[in-house]
């Protein structure tokens, strides 16, 4: 069995995020989408909450397991015997950061790789750092988020005058 992993903040979950993760079900056999425990982060959502998002958006993907990661992300793929990492690429910046990531996984781990996918293009924009500024201003997020959380996610992020 082919196992991907898809590591990410997910702080909201938004339609770039469902993007790489549909893509990634067509490629593995079995995607786990990865949250990391990072204390370092001061985060919207905790980990528990996030999990839950991804857990309502990804019930129809029959191939997609979601789980938390407390350490480094090369020895919870060996754990779980991955063959790659997954990670969504928006544009040139996010490649350097992201392939140093990827040079650091393998020199962790020589056994797995990292597979890169550029975003579609509707989503290239959009990240979770955005969405949070947008509704933390009132703003109109249901285009960035998936329909089934916009509830949630605003009630979470609005901080609208009174």
């Amino acid at each position: 069995m082919r196992i991907g992993i898809c590591p990410g903040s997910f702080d909201p979950v938004t339609l770039g995020h469902m993007d790489i993760i549909s893509r990634a079900c067509k490629i593995f056999d079995k995607v786990i989408v990865a949250v990391p425990v990072n204390p370092d982060k001061r985060a919207s959502f905790t980990v528990e909450e996030r999990m839950e998002m991804l857990r309502t958006v990804t019930a129809d993907m029959k191939n997609v397991e979601v789980d938390c990661v407390r350490g480094l992300l090369a020895d919870y793929a060996s754990e779980k015997h991955a063959a790659a990492i997954v990670k969504g690429l928006r544009a040139i910046s996010d490649f350097e950061y992201e392939f140093q990531m990827a040079l650091t996984n393998k020199k962790l781990n020589p056994e797995f790789e990292t597979l890169f996918l550029p975003t579609s293009i509707e989503h290239m924009f959009l990240s979770s750092s955005m969405v949070k500024q947008i509704a933390g201003f009132g703003g109109d997020i249901s285009h960035f988020v998936p329909e089934c959380l916009l509830e949630k996610i605003n009630q979470r992020l609005c901080r609208t005058a009174d």
